[in-house]
């Protein structure tokens, strides 16, 4: 073998050494995956019908591009129906449900500097379908809070049909949506592997999120870290992941004149609805009946039946049981079942803890 040959085969060696260190990524939960994707268009239909979606043709066109392109570089070998669609909502922020809808909103692309950026925010979210995190999350929540029954009807009576209650209701609160530092990390780890595969800058992310992140108390930025806490080191973590995969090119993939023509068309589209107008007409219409199907609810202190269609929601002590619409303003119960555990301080008798107790509800 001459010296050339040899060279070239120890250069190819140190390569496949290098691609191999990248960090090993498994996702959270086991199960078919038919289970993420039937909970995941459950929600989305439910979200869809609170969201209003951009219909511009060639924005959606742009957006769903990019999405599959970057799908095609993740290793999706659960095979997860992805779909990705434009809010028309200033905010910025972005979320995935679980097997594969994924929805940006407006202000996410108006805010990004360029394509390497979005496509950075869009790879994180690839990386919470993959990683399972959204179902992880419902399964996590099933055992906490032990909330049994849900859409049997429609998934009949496997485990998603079980935690399909905990979802409820879509909102940006929803506990699909609730993840953890780790959860984070790992999606920004395999954001930062998608990147480089696809031949973007692989800081651009972790470059995107941290100007988010220094200005995004009271701003537009707000609603995407109440749902995507910070890790921690979060730079440093991206910056490891890419000395364990390879160098970047010197001239890696940025910018686009479609990036650019899209953010413009967004810029220049009307301001978005009002949430308060949206919240208003949807309230307007009554709440539904209770239905006369009935579920069980149990957590380590209080075990009841409810209709299917009213659901629970648990913060600390208290338990909320609500039917679609029956919350208005902000988060007030107008048609429900409230149930919270009251210990009155420093009484003597029980005359004093009912005042006590009558006087708490009227300041709530």
């Amino acid at each position: 073998m001459t010296q050339a040959r040899r060279i070239t085969v120890v250069l190819i060696l140190l390569s496949m050494t290098v691609l191999a260190e990248r960090t090993k990524l498994k996702p959270a939960t086991s199960g078919p995956p038919q289970e993420d994707i039937k909970l995941g268009l459950d929600a989305a239909r439910d979200a869809e019908k609170q969201l209003v979606l951009i219909k511009n043709p060639d924005a959606n066109s742009y957006l769903t591009s990019l999405g599959n392109s970057l799908v095609a570089k993740a290793p999706n070998e659960n095979k997860f129906p992805f779909t990705f669609k434009l809010v028309d909502d200033k905010s910025i922020n972005a979320f995935a449900l679980p097997g594969g809808p994924i929805y940006v909103h407006r202000g996410a692309i108006e805010a990004a500097d360029n394509e390497a950026q979005i496509a950075g925010v869009i790879g994180h979210e690839v990386g919470h379908v993959i990683l399972r995190h959204g179902m992880a999350q419902a399964k996590k929540a099933q055992l906490t809070q032990g909330i049994v029954g849900g859409l049997g009807a429609i998934f009949g009576d496997s485990t998603v049909g079980q935690i399909a209650g905990v979802a409820g209701a879509f909102a940006g609160s929803s506990i699909l949506l609730r993840y953890s530092r780790d959860a984070e990390s790992q999606s920004d780890l395999m954001g930062t592997q998608i990147l480089f595969d696809s031949g973007y800058d692989p800081m651009a992310m972790a470059q995107f999120f941290d100007k988010l992140a220094k200005d995004h108390k009271g701003s537009k930025s707000e609603q995407f870290f109440s749902n995507h806490p910070i890790p921690e080191n979060r730079v440093k973590k991206v910056n490891d992941e890419i000395s364990k995969i390879g160098k970047v090119p010197l001239n890696p993939r940025t910018d686009t004149t479609d990036f650019q023509r899209v953010k413009k068309l967004l810029l220049a589209m009307p301001e978005p609805p009002k949430p308060t107008a949206a919240g208003a007409s949807a309230s307007a219409a009554p709440p539904p009946a209770p239905s006369t199907r009935m579920m069980d609810f149990q957590t380590s202190s209080i075990q009841l039946r409810h209709p299917d269609n009213w659901k629970p929601a648990v913060d600390g002590t208290k338990v909320t049981l609500t039917p679609a619409r029956g919350v208005v303003g902000q988060g007030d119960r107008a048609y429900g079942l409230i149930i919270d555990v009251f210990k009155p301080q420093n009484v003597g008798n029980l005359d004093q803890a009912t005042t006590q107790f009558i006087n708490n509800l009227l300041l709530h």
